[in-house]
């Protein structure tokens, strides 16, 4: 027993003889390693951080400015090029008017089905058509004669 408590006493008078007056550690190995970062750290960190967002940011510009002169030329043949092709090519609605007189391929144009297409076809797409177009709806008289001149012209050449 006095050999263990003069060991434990040893042991705290080498304890006490690392610290100094003011409490803090005389050797640093000893000193416990703290996480804390010191200043220098953190600016060099926060240096290196704004040089590369500097960096990005310039380089962000230089492309732009690389991209719009390379637009201007390519913009100007773009446009060219939309200016010749016919604005027609762009539109999904037949271009023209009537026919003096109603041909079959009119008469499917007009009620858009096929102009081999069966009488039930034929009297489905006239019904759909006409409730849009209706005069007693607000639909043009002159195209509820149309769209009726096509289903008769079909039904007439149609097969059952």
């Amino acid at each position: 027993y006095i050999f263990i408590r003069l060991e434990s006493v040893r042991v705290e008078s080498m304890a006490n003889e690392n610290i100094g007056m003011d409490g803090a550690l005389k050797y640093p190995e000893y000193a416990p390693k703290s996480n804390s970062r010191s200043d220098a750290d953190i600016d060099k960190r926060v240096g290196g951080t704004l040089i590369a967002v500097g960096l990005g940011v310039a380089a962000a510009a230089f492309a732009g400015r690389y991209a719009f002169q390379l637009w201007k030329p390519l913009g100007q043949a773009i446009s060219e090029t939309a200016k010749k092709m016919p604005a027609s090519a762009f539109s999904s609605y037949y271009k023209g008017g009537f026919e003096q007189k109603m041909t079959r391929r009119e008469a499917s144009l007009i009620l858009g089905v096929s102009p081999t297409s069966n009488k039930m076809k034929i009297r489905e797409a006239h019904r759909r058509i006409m409730v849009l177009n209706h005069p007693d709806k607000g639909g043009s008289p002159y195209l509820a004669a149309k769209i009726n001149e096509a289903k008769d012209l079909l039904d007439s050449s149609s097969r059952q």
